[in-house]
């Protein structure tokens, strides 16, 4: 495996990422150490299991890093079944484990994990890998349009299934953009739209508790002891850290009133403890690897590397701009986590390991001083074109 070097502007990315992994480590614990108290007799509980996730998490993106990210193309499509496969299992008794009535998690000899996160990355692979396969037909619908809707549909089906509404949206999201950038005809797109539009609408409207959270988001008033109390609490704590905010572990929403502070809300203890400056850096570090993964994907050496980049850049930042979107009271709930920054082990690593790919794509980028290790891959993208 060649040893490669980081240029200054991953060195950007990978410091923001750093610094973000940092500063989620000190939150998790003040969101959650009270709470870990109270319920495990222990204050550290989230914490320590959060330093192992990142420090596993850290390993697999230096390795992810290191890997020539074209290895990934020979096994996008094996990504895919397996992805496919670990969400089918979720539906069979005693191994999808249930959870606030979804069914999210595999339990297999002690150990869980989320499906749909690592879901999420091989849906990315695969379309990279389709897209930059099928350029010269991209836009005819049989090639380049439908059986792209069709994979995509079957991970819909499958998350709604457990149900997953706030990854189901994200994927639903990365792959209309994906096929966009890639090329498709955007009348097919709009069609796919407007089919995807009302099954949306029907989850919406034949599921209580979500119609509850729309209804919610309108006027969080109408309820503020129920539906709205989360949100309510939410704003109020975000008010209350105003422009540098009231200290590391002064915060008060984490004191019981903010459900899953350490994860969704931990932008709302952000915040309150850091204010105004403290979410302006955490936007920053945000636009800076959205902003890093698009200037890759455009030098990219070839399209495979182009796609992927640019999934990944989408997946940070309509995760991220999601998640912030909850948490500020502009869009309903969805039950997405903040990358790099919420407690979660499967979310954390996949995260990482989608960076690893990125900074493993920008070293491939050929400088004037620099050139590229000869790869027949390479030469047949760049005939292609």
């Amino acid at each position: 495996m060649a040893s490669r070097t980081l240029s200054i502007s991953d060195r950007l990315l990978f410091f923001s990422v750093i610094f973000l992994l940092a500063l989620g480590v000190v939150m998790v614990y003040s969101a959650s150490s009270i709470w870990a108290r109270q319920s495990f007799h222990d204050g550290l509980f989230f914490l320590k299991r959060h330093l192992v996730f990142t420090a596993i998490g850290f390993m697999v993106m230096l390795v992810m890093a290191r890997l020539d990210y074209r290895f990934h193309y020979r096994f996008a499509r094996w990504y895919l079944l397996g992805s496919v496969f670990a969400l089918t299992l979720l539906m069979i008794p005693g191994i999808g484990k249930k959870v606030g009535g979804a069914t999210r998690w595999l339990s297999i000899a002690g150990f869980t994990f989320q499906p749909s996160e690592v879901a999420k990355i091989s849906l990315i692979l695969f379309l990279a890998y389709s897209l930059s396969r099928k350029r010269e037909k991209i836009q005819t619908f049989a090639v380049g349009y439908l059986p792209h809707l069709l994979i995509g549909g079957v991970f819909i089906a499958l998350l709604a299934k457990q149900p997953d509404f706030g990854t189901l949206f994200l994927a639903s999201a990365l792959l209309m953009a994906m096929m966009f950038i890639a090329g498709v005809r955007l009348l097919h797109l709009a069609a796919g739209v407007a089919a995807l539009i009302p099954f949306l609408l029907l989850m919406i409207l034949k599921t209580p508790y979500r119609l509850e959270r729309m209804v919610t988001f309108m006027n969080p008033w109408r309820d503020p002891h129920g539906s709205g109390f989360q949100i309510i609490q939410s704003m109020a704590a975000i008010h209350s850290g105003s422009l540098t905010g009231l200290g590391l572990g002064s915060g008060r929403g984490k004191l019981f009133y903010l459900p899953a502070a350490h994860t969704d809300f931990i932008m709302t203890v952000i915040a309150e403890e850091f204010g105004f400056i403290g979410v302006a850096a955490v936007l920053a570090a945000f636009c800076l690897i959205v902003c890093r993964a698009m200037m890759i994907a455009q030098l990219a050496p070839d399209l495979f590397g182009r796609y992927l980049a640019a999934g990944i850049g989408m997946l940070i930042g309509i995760q991220a701009a999601t998640n912030i979107g909850v948490v500020f009271g502009m869009i309903p709930t969805k039950g997405l986590t903040l990358p790099f920054l919420s407690y979660g082990g499967t979310a954390l690593i996949c995260n990482l390991a989608a960076i690893g790919i990125l900074l493993s794509i920008g070293s491939q980028i050929q400088l004037p001083n620099r050139r590229l290790p000869p790869s027949s891959f390479v030469d047949k993208q760049k005939a292609a074109e």
